[in-house]
């Protein structure tokens, strides 16, 4: 059993790792079970490029960047893992009792992050009474999202992207996994609202 589980390793999915795995040391966190479903191949990082991203150099190919940021989830937190190769079929089940099927086995999850893109049809099975068509994009353009408050689905269900609503910027991607990260820090650390950060001299 799992304490969360992200489907997608975008922009917003790494982001969210990053930041969940980032608290390990915190007494509220320390032993908790993260895992990150790393399914890339349908990103639309894979034929970007990127001048405009704050932080990351003019120039710089989104299918580097989608190598460099689980390579950097793992050096600097290997605790977290990421599962390779393998493609969500189906999400079933409630709040601390997710199932997640993928093509080669079965995860159980308390909470489940849904950070893939806003793509129609929607790649796997279970959340179809949440898929609408997205309200910040042309409906020529045919992308959708989830009907979400603030990135909650339901009860332990999260979303985060452009699949959450959101403009498609790696910024507000990146942004709106790291939103979905803290407000599980701080479900974890019973309410008491939680960010972490690295300082020098810390």
């Amino acid at each position: 059993m799992f304490d969360v589980v992200i489907i997608g390793a975008g922009v917003s999915g790494v982001s969210c790792a990053l930041v969940l795995g980032s608290a390990q040391n915190k007494p509220f966190a320390v032993d908790k079970k993260i895992a990150i479903i790393a399914h890339q191949k349908a990103s639309s990082l894979q034929n970007a490029v990127f001048n405009n991203a704050y932080g990351i150099p003019a120039g710089k190919l989104g299918s580097e960047l989608l190598a460099e940021s689980l390579a950097q989830l793992a050096t600097s937190y290997p605790h977290v893992l990421q599962i390779e190769g393998e493609k969500v079929l189906t999400l079933s089940g409630e709040a601390e009792n997710f199932t997640i099927l993928t093509n080669k086995s079965k995860y159980q999850a308390k909470l489940v992050v849904v950070a893939v893109g806003a793509g129609n049809p929607f790649p796997f099975e279970g959340l179809e009474n949440y898929i609408e068509l997205h309200q910040k994009t042309p409906a020529v353009k045919n992308r959708i999202q989830l009907k979400n408050n603030d990135h909650l689905v339901s009860e332990g269900i999260y979303v985060t992207g452009v699949l959450a609503g959101h403009q498609s910027q790696l910024s507000i991607a990146a942004g709106s996994g790291a939103a979905v990260a803290t407000d599980i820090l701080t479900w974890w650390n019973d309410g008491n609202h939680t960010v972490v950060h690295d300082a020098l001299g810390k």
